[in-house]
C-alpha cells in the first residue's frame, strides 16, 4: 500500500533536522541508523541507507546479468559450472 503525506521539520542553526516520527516509520529507520540524501536537480529524496545500498547493488547485479545473458536460474547454474571448470 502506497502512503502519501507531507510533513515538515525546522532546520536548526547547524543544519540539523529531526525526521518526523511518521517519516522514520515509513523509512524503517531508528535511532543510530543512517539515511541517504539522493539529490536530483532541486529534488531531494531521503532513503534508508541500507535500503539504498541494496538498491544500488541490485541495479549493478542486473546490469552484469544483462551483459552476461543471465535471465533464469538455469543460466546462473550454467555460469557457475563454467567458472568452476575454468578454475580446474
Amino acid at each position: 500500500m502506497q502512503t502519501t503525506f507531507a510533513d515538515s521539520a525546522k532546520v536548526m542553526s547547524k543544519g540539523q533536522v529531526t525526521i518526523p516520527k511518521e517519516v522514520r516509520k515509513v523509512l524503517g529507520v531508528q535511532s543510530g541508523d543512517k539515511v541517504t540524501f539522493v539529490v536530483k536537480g532541486k529534488t531531494v529524496r531521503v532513503m534508508n541507507s541500507a535500503s539504498y545500498a541494496m538498491r544500488l547493488l541490485q541495479q549493478d547485479m542486473s546490469e552484469v546479468a544483462d551483459r552476461l545473458g543471465v535471465e533464469a536460474e538455469e543460466d546462473v547454474a550454467s555460469l557457475i559450472s563454467s567458472v568452476r571448470s575454468e578454475r580446474q
